[in-house]
């Protein structure tokens, strides 16, 4: 378990820009130390603790070290699936929601590193939750993965100026799925075997 912050982790960990880090660091709000000769300044984990606690910022991601994932996908044997996988992977949180109101209500709430984001929802389509998410600045390190099982090509790349990171084709293999979020998350694929 990680003790001491760059100010580039503790920006991703409570979800705001390095230099808000940077800013609440130099003004005292984050205490902190600086490096020895050097101009890096280093954010002990209980300093980053208390100062998300302080400002409402959850502490989840601080203490489980867990990615959250938010599925959104109204085909529930296949949302089952994939979180049951996920779950079992260990790196996940996992939560889902089968509409894009829904969508859009818990991406708030929960605030996820990554929304498995299928394109054909019953009540929006997917293209209008990604431009909903790119439209808040907060939330401009959540990745999103579209899925569907009939887009053309010009849709693809619709979704992905809409805010897509990604695209799979349904049906897909949840490995492969598992492959892409780590991708995008930056964080090790383990491989099979």
């Amino acid at each position: 378990m990680k003790t001491v912050f760059t100010t580039g982790e503790a920006a991703k960990i409570c979800k705001v820009s390095q230099q808000t880090i940077i800013r609440c660091f130099d003004s005292g709000q984050l205490k902190g130390f600086r490096v020895p000769g050097s101009r890096f300044r280093r954010i002990p984990r209980n300093e980053l603790f208390s100062f998300m606690r302080d400002n409402g910022i959850p502490t989840d991601a601080l203490e489980s070290g867990k990615r959250k994932v938010l599925i959104v996908d109204d085909d529930e044997e296949l949302v089952e699936l994939i979180t049951d996988v996920l779950n079992r992977d260990g790196r996940f949180e996992v939560r889902s929601v089968n509409n894009g109101f829904d969508a859009g209500m818990m991406v708030k709430e929960y605030r996820p590193d990554l929304i498995v984001l299928d394109v054909m929802l019953p009540d929006i389509n997917g293209k209008e939750v990604c431009q909903r998410v790119r439209g808040d600045s907060t939330m401009d390190d959540v990745r999103i993965i579209c899925i569907s099982g009939m887009v053309e090509e010009d849709k693809i790349e619709d979704l992905r100026a809409a805010g897509a990171n990604d695209f799979l084709h349904k049906p897909f293999e949840v490995d492969q799925l598992i492959e892409r979020m780590c991708q995008l998350l930056d964080i090790e694929t383990l491989s099979a075997g």
